[in-house]
């Protein structure tokens, strides 16, 4: 196999026994990417010639022993974190020319790791949407079938890591946007507890909900990302100092005697059949590997969807208010007075989605429409945090599909947008309750699609979700195949 299809632990080993270089590694996957980006289009803006700078740098430190978590591993970031003196787009034509003077802190962190940053992936505009279709740079493919999308809003980071045209990459997730694309890119995709993981440098879509997190090719590589960009932020009022464990020490436990919940209210009308073979079949390679499944009830979940489109769009429309043209990105040009600059900077610097988003933020905010909207499902967004607290007061962890169906079509549901809401239908309660999420390949569908299997943990439990998500792995022992670009 190319030095590109190999995962950070065996790159690693590569390098520490001298049998490859940084450079190597970043020339096969900067190949790879010449290769197939032209039919995946995974990236906004690839840094080539930064990239191989960093290798050789890489090296230098290797030769000197100076070894860390990441040095030599290309990685790639989802186009919402801030890059100085890269531009940082949020996959909007609005910002289209944003260039920040920092780095965001999972970038900075990346930086110390020693890794090699390949480029910024494309994204749902403002991490808006379940598909990758509404950035304004165009829409990625799945490398898996070029018809269909590769999930979103991170598409471009899990579609990069499926292809190859990177290592291990970072996304966001606010409803679903790293575990959904995951699943339908066959990658392991991990949603930290909301605090984990510092947002300073994150672009923000709806801050109660946002949280960064790995995409890898295995669950091993998930912890080694995991150990770097976690940790306390004092530069982030919603970063929670809490200790932070060493997650590869997870790795090779068992989970003999576990319990485990399966939550009556996720095996629903309209989940695709063969999505719902492939985690009975995940059931069942649990409950061979000692645990225990039991029924448990999340009883609100009926409620998560019209919950979150109200929470996130009306912190998106407050969010977003920001971009008004006078202080960076796009400007519209032969503006009468300063209320005409905002009103034609807007209504072109944002695509249809965000707009529809705004404006339903921005009506659930209004006087006279708070209590009944805003305020409501804020009420009902503490019950769906107490049932997950009651679930795991009987279990250790929860399992759940990713995803109901597999990946669609490209341009199936962009004309109707509650089913494409419906996409994140199982992803969107971990970010309401701010609990961690996983979400680890289970299986194909008979065309060739990969399907996923989602776990769930108390706060900050990741450890736990990463210990249970290696031994489903080791037990289930899923067939590794690679896209046929």
């Amino acid at each position: 196999m190319e030095l590109c299809g190999l995962t950070i632990h065996e790159l690693q080993d590569k390098l520490r026994a001298g049998e490859t270089t940084s450079a190597e590694i970043t020339a096969s996957v900067l190949k790879r990417i010449d290769a197939v980006e032209t039919e995946v289009r995974a990236y906004i803006t690839l840094m080539r010639e930064s990239a191989i700078e960093e290798a050789a740098r890489a090296d230098e430190a290797i030769l000197r022993g100076e070894i860390k978590a990441l040095t030599g591993i290309p990685i790639a970031l989802k186009d919402i974190f801030c890059t100085k003196g890269v531009r940082t787009t949020c996959g909007s034509r609005i910002l289209h020319n944003f260039v920040p003077p920092y780095d965001g802190t999972v970038v900075e962190k990346l930086r110390a790791a020693g890794a090699v940053i390949t480029g910024k992936t494309n994204m749902d505009e403002f991490a808006m949407g379940s598909s990758t279709e509404t950035s304004f740079f165009g829409v990625t493919r799945n490398p898996w079938d070029l018809t269909r999308i590769p999930g979103g809003s991170s598409g471009g980071s899990a579609a990069a890591v499926a292809a190859d045209e990177c290592i291990a990459s970072l996304g966001s997730d606010t409803g679903g946007s790293i575990r959904q694309p995951a699943a339908l890119c066959g990658v392991v995709g991990l949603k930290p507890t909301y605090g984990r993981v510092s947002r300073y440098g994150l672009i923000a879509f709806a801050s109660s909900l946002d949280q960064i997190g790995p995409f890898t090719k295995d669950v091993e590589d998930c912890a080694i990302l995991m150990n770097v960009i976690s940790g306390y932020d004092p530069r982030e009022s919603t970063s929670v100092p809490e200790d932070v464990p060493d997650y590869r020490a997870f790795l090779g436990r068992g989970i003999e005697g576990w319990r485990v919940g399966i939550p009556k209210e996720y095996f629903i009308d309209g989940i695709d059949p063969e999505v719902e073979a492939a985690i009975r079949e995940a059931i069942r390679v649990v409950e061979k590997a000692g645990a225990r499944c039991i029924e448990v009830s999340l009883p609100h979940t009926d409620y998560c969807v019209a919950v979150y489109y109200i929470v996130a769009p009306a912190e998106a429309s407050s969010n977003l208010a920001r971009y008004d043209g006078v202080k960076y990105g796009f400007r519209s040009e032969d503006n009468r007075d300063l209320l005409d600059m905002y009103k034609k900077t807007r209504s072109a610097g944002f695509g249809e989605e965000v707009k529809r988003r705004i404006m339903i933020g921005t009506y659930a905010l209004s006087s006279g429409y708070y209590d009944a909207y805003y305020r409501k499902a804020s009420q009902v967004r503490a019950l769906i945090k107490r049932d997950f607290e009651q679930a795991f007061a009987d279990c250790d962890c929860i399992l759940t599909p990713t995803s109901p169906t597999p990946a669609f079509k490209i341009g199936e549901k962009t004309d109707d947008p509650m089913q494409m809401y419906l996409s994140d239908i199982f992803t969107i309660s971990a970010n309401l309750a701010g609990i961690p999420g996983i979400s680890v390949p289970c299986g194909y569908t008979k065309s060739g699609l990969p399907i996923g299997v989602q776990f769930l943990a108390g706060h900050f439990q990741e450890g736990r979700l990463i210990q249970f998500a290696s031994a489903y792995e080791t037990h289930a022992k899923i067939e590794k195949r690679r896209p046929a670009l």
